[in-house]
């Protein structure tokens, strides 16, 4: 059972689930795959300002389901991670659903209303830190806590976690997103560029406290992966150079939402548990 289903008994926490294209869907029914029970944040009324617009959240939740493994369980619950007050409720229900929690993936961002630097300001750059920056922080801090004893005194710079290891096996695991900026410009998107980028350089940083606490953290850069941005119908940016750029790729695609789900779903079982603290990019060779 172990070997065919790694991830039986656990339970899994996935943001940003609200389109059956988006890669936290992907994500999502690959742990449930893996043997997970598993519960999805969505919040569908920012799919619905943009382009590819929302998606039927009752298609989502079977599709889900479909992928669950006997004996594993689902939930689902509709928050505004930009609103800190919602971390408690989310982590709630995800801590309910089973009793407990043992893998988290922060797969959720803010997109649109972004711009050069000549568009910033404060409203626009604040936009993007509460989701994409703050609320996966805040998401974290709430999974850590579940596992790190009580320290009434402040730490100071430099002051280690106190945890109980050495670990005999990784006791969580914590996948953030992030983007293109770690390779190269993405004009026109400064301010999510920022807020990505913040997590990025801060993952060293946070995998060396979880660690700790014998968490295991990592970042994945999924690379250009169509969610229906590229579908012309629907995109938000000019298409005009991507099927020369595709063609000059090994695999004449960019990424599928599957792409980026298999490696997480391989970083959180234990067999991926060696991988600590890495900003690693799933985009085919499309960078190089």
């Amino acid at each position: 059972m172990s070997a065919a289903l790694p991830l039986h008994g656990k339970t899994a926490l996935v943001t940003g689930v609200s389109r059956r294209r988006g890669i936290g869907f992907a994500v999502a029914t690959k742990l449930a795959a893996l043997g997970a029970s598993v519960v999805v944040q969505h919040h569908r009324p920012h799919d619905l300002d943009l382009p590819w617009g929302g998606d039927d959240l009752d298609a989502v939740r079977d599709g889900i389901r479909a992928h669950l493994t006997p004996g594993a369980s689902f939930a689902d619950v509709a928050a505004d991670l930009a609103d800190p007050e919602s971390i408690a409720r989310v982590m709630s229900v995800a801590t309910e659903l089973t009793g407990s929690l043992d893998v988290l993936v922060c797969n959720h961002a803010k997109s649109g209303d972004d711009g050069s630097i000549l568009d910033m300001t404060p409203e626009r750059l604040t936009a993007f830190w509460e989701v994409d920056t703050r609320s996966t922080l805040l998401l974290t801090t709430a999974f850590a806590r579940l596992r790190a004893p009580r320290v009434e005194t402040p730490r100071r710079p430099g002051d280690r976690i106190v945890g109980t290891g050495p670990y005999e096996e990784a006791r969580g695991h914590v996948i953030w997103m992030t983007s293109g900026q770690i390779h190269g410009a993405m004009r026109g998107e400064v301010a999510y560029a920022a807020s990505k980028a913040a997590l990025a350089g801060v993952t060293p940083t946070v995998a060396a406290e979880l660690l700790e606490l014998g968490i295991v953290l990592n970042t994945i850069d999924p690379g250009p992966v169509n969610t229906g941005y590229l579908d012309p119908e629907t995109t938000d940016r000019s298409l005009d150079d991507l099927a020369e750029q595709l063609a000059s790729t090994p695999f004449g695609r960019v990424g599928r939402p599957e792409d980026p789900a298999e490696l997480i779903g391989w970083l959180v079982t234990s067999a991926g548990s060696w991988v600590v603290g890495q900003v690693l990019t799933s985009d085919g060779g499309f960078g190089l």
